[in-house]
């Protein structure tokens, strides 16, 4: 039942990632580029919210905690599958955030909406960060994926 919740929060995490590049982003590139920018600069502001954080950072905290459990208690393929789940959860959907998503959203932040350049920085913008968020997406379906492989390999 455990790894059922792990994946069902791997499974959200990435549907709200799955909006964000299959519509979202397309509505937003739809609008003139400064109300483009000023409504992801909003939607940066609001994502930051107990809801959303304990979702997408306490499920990467589960995924550690599957991993010590899969490396201190071998339990063959479902193992190897919890190991896997939560690697491609902690380094797609965690890391990439941190690491690429996050600072283009803190550059988008500090970019005047009404500046001259605003629109050609809003369409790199948008395809850098889209683009990043794909590999979010990916990350937390195979995350999602493996964990139900590991839920039907495994008596735990």
């Amino acid at each position: 039942m455990i790894i059922a919740a792990t994946a069902i929060a791997c499974a959200v995490v990435a549907g709200v990632f799955f909006a964000f590049s299959s519509f979202v982003m397309g509505a937003l590139m739809r609008l003139p580029p400064a109300q483009g920018i000023a409504a992801f600069q909003s939607i940066n502001i609001v994502v930051i919210n107990p809801v959303f954080m304990t979702a997408l950072f306490g499920t990467g905290v589960a995924c550690a905690a599957w991993i010590l459990y899969a490396v201190t208690r071998s339990h063959g393929a479902a193992s190897a599958c919890l190991i896997g789940a939560s690697l491609s959860y902690l380094l797609g959907t965690i890391v990439v955030t941190v690491v690429c998503n996050v600072p283009l959203n803190d550059a988008l932040a500090a970019m005047d909406p009404a500046s001259g350049n605003a629109a050609s920085l809003w369409l790199e913008y948008a395809r850098r960060w889209t683009a990043w968020n794909h590999v979010r997406t990916i990350s937390g379906i195979i995350a999602a994926s493996l964990f139900v492989v590991a839920m039907n390999l495994s008596s735990f």
